[in-house]
């Protein structure tokens, strides 16, 4: 087997797809880029998954198949690496989800894009579908690669930018990064290493990623405290766009984590699985979020359209002073309009 003579290694962390494995490992094994080792990482997967993997292998000599004890999706994507390094001559990654497909021409487009510009990432468009039946019809007009900062990125096409997967990586970017381990939100503490550290990115605007929205994925799931990973990679990044002078990519995540105190502050409120205790403890935890962005990043919530509720959330008594005073001007006005 040559496995380890490839051009590029896809990393696919499988974890308890087996409804949506097939779907995953036939689009890649169709791609019209045929120069790839399919690193498939079985992170402890409770159902067939694993042995679908071993016999996939046994039908594709570019499949590696690796089994390991379940350590979450970075442990499995950071196994894949680490074979790719110590096993293969490959000069480019990529990682596709399990339950998620891509296009036929993905690997195609994605190297041919790279390679256009000498750049060291390239990346696609993506869809989400909740569809089980795949759709790979992608504009082919759209295929031709434009260059961008990856400034450009963050700041027009933020969807595609915090996302590890639809980019085609450079190996050697990953030489000292890896994913964290145990967190949620692991592709917003990485990607944005990785971008930076290319002066220029190539980026090709065709739907050849498809992102599913799976029924029973993490997000669809109640509230739970390990979402607050968030918070601490969106604090992360704060901190590192900082350190490079980026003051637009500092406003535009301050406001992201400002967005995401209502999303998560909402979610506490109505959680079931919280006692009251833990209730007020968590929304606690996210006023003190937002008080400190309103006290730190002056003007922060000049651009949102209903402020107050983020006042209201960070200083409850004060947001009640705001109701009642609005609520008053509105009766005083209804009683000047009608004399």
């Amino acid at each position: 087997r040559e496995q380890n003579m490839s051009l590029i290694s896809i990393i696919v962390p499988v974890y308890n797809v087996e409804k949506y494995l097939l779907r995953c490992i036939s689009s890649i094994l169709t791609q019209t880029f045929s120069d790839f080792e399919l690193i498939l990482v079985d992170d402890g997967s409770p159902d067939h998954s694993g042995s679908l993997c071993d016999e996939y292998a046994l039908k594709d000599t570019r499949i590696v198949v690796i089994h390991q004890k379940n350590g979450g999706l970075s442990a499995a994507r950071n196994t894949g690496i680490d074979w790719a390094f110590a096993n293969s001559t490959s000069e480019w990654l990529t990682f596709i989800d399990s339950d998620d497909w891509v296009n036929s021409r993905y690997l195609e487009v994605l190297l041919n894009a790279a390679q256009a510009y000498s750049t060291n990432i390239s990346v696609c468009a993506h869809v989400h579908s909740s569809e089980l039946e795949k759709d790979t019809s992608s504009d082919e007009g759209s295929l031709i690669p434009q260059k961008l900062t990856p400034e450009e990125l963050y700041l027009n096409k933020l969807d595609y930018a915090n996302v590890a997967w639809a980019k085609l990586y450079k190996k050697s970017l990953f030489r000292q990064v890896r994913f964290p381990v145990g967190k949620y939100h692991e592709d917003m503490y990485t990607t944005h290493q990785l971008l930076f550290k290319c002066d220029e990115i190539s980026f090709a605007d065709a739907t050849l990623y498809y992102y599913f929205d799976n029924p029973d994925g993490i997000t669809r799931s109640d509230w739970t405290p390990k979402r607050l990973d968030a918070f601490e990679a969106w604090e992360k990044q704060i901190q590192f766009f900082d350190s490079i002078q980026k003051e637009l990519l500092v406003k535009q995540t301050v406001s992201r984590l400002i967005r995401g105190c209502g999303i998560h502050y909402r979610a506490i409120t109505r959680s079931s699985r919280l006692s009251e205790k833990e209730r007020r403890h968590y929304q606690n935890v996210i006023r003190d979020k937002l008080k400190y962005c309103i006290s730190n990043y002056k003007g922060c919530l000049d651009d949102f359209r209903h402020p107050d509720y983020y006042y209201g959330i960070a200083y409850p008594v004060r947001g009640k002073i705001i109701k009642t005073a609005e609520k008053a001007k509105t009766k005083i006005k209804r009683v000047l309009n009608h004399g």
